[in-house]
């Protein structure tokens, strides 16, 4: 597993690219016509959305109170300090948990019955491996402060008691939030735009040509707003 593991630490980033086109992949559905009737496409929109929202929202809480280097040094697995404040109080890696989230959410906004059952036990597992190498690497380096912060705390499982007392007595830094997640943010906003408009025909009353007006219009402001992050990052006028 460790082997694995640091094998894929490298490689996680296209690991995301390699899923969300797996994502198109035909399938057959989660949720069909037959066993639930007209409806039926409200039920992964819903569950989909409210899953992968919650997912950005807990990388975003994260990210905004602590952030932690997750880009290893030399595609390694490595960090300078052990840090156990913020939501990392709470969940040992709550960046993966929100990953997960977010991949299972769209996964069930898809309706890919294939996606769900096949593609995210194979992320999960990639995704043990992963922590697994990084575990050995900071029980490594830090010892008994590693094993310590671990008999407190969940690997995977978020402890909700006491996080609203955690995220009032720090600083909410939004604009990190923003610097650091814009690029997947847009990703991911961009794929819910296309499942919605073109895999639920319903949502723009079978109408192609408001379908294709308001994919446009998104598109715009999705670029607009991509790239304003970008600017704001670069030039230095907001800083993580």
């Amino acid at each position: 597993m460790l082997a694995i593991g640091n094998f894929f630490f490298k490689y996680r980033n296209l690991l995301f690219i390699f899923l969300y086109l797996a994502l198109f992949i035909p399938s057959s559905e989660i949720f069909t016509e037959e066993d639930l009737g007209s409806n039926y496409y409200l039920y992964p929109i819903i569950i989909g959305l409210t899953t992968t929202i919650f997912g950005q929202l807990i990388r975003g809480v994260t990210i905004a109170l602590k952030y932690i280097v997750r880009g290893g040094k030399n595609k390694e697995v490595y960090a300078d300090d052990l840090i156990t404040e913020g939501i990392f109080t709470h969940c040992r890696n709550p960046l993966y948990v929100g990953n997960i989230l977010m991949l299972v959410g769209v996964g069930i906004l898809i309706n890919s019955l294939l996606f769900v059952a096949v593609f995210i036990p194979l992320f999960l597992f990639i995704y043990q491996a992963i922590v697994l190498a990084e575990e050995q690497f900071l029980r490594n380096k830090f010892k008994g402060q590693f094993d310590a912060y671990c008999s407190k705390v969940s690997r995977w499982w978020i402890n909700f008691n006491g996080i609203g007392q955690t995220i009032a007595g720090m600083d909410f830094n939004g604009k990190r939030w923003l610097i650091k997640e814009y690029n997947t943010q847009t990703v991911w906003v961009t794929g819910i735009v296309v499942i919605l408009l073109f895999y639920y025909p319903q949502l723009t009353v079978y109408d192609t040509d408001l379908r294709d007006k308001l994919f446009i219009i998104l598109l715009v402001l999705l670029g607009a707003y991509y790239f304003s992050i970008r600017y704001l990052k670069k030039s230095g006028t907001w800083k993580g």
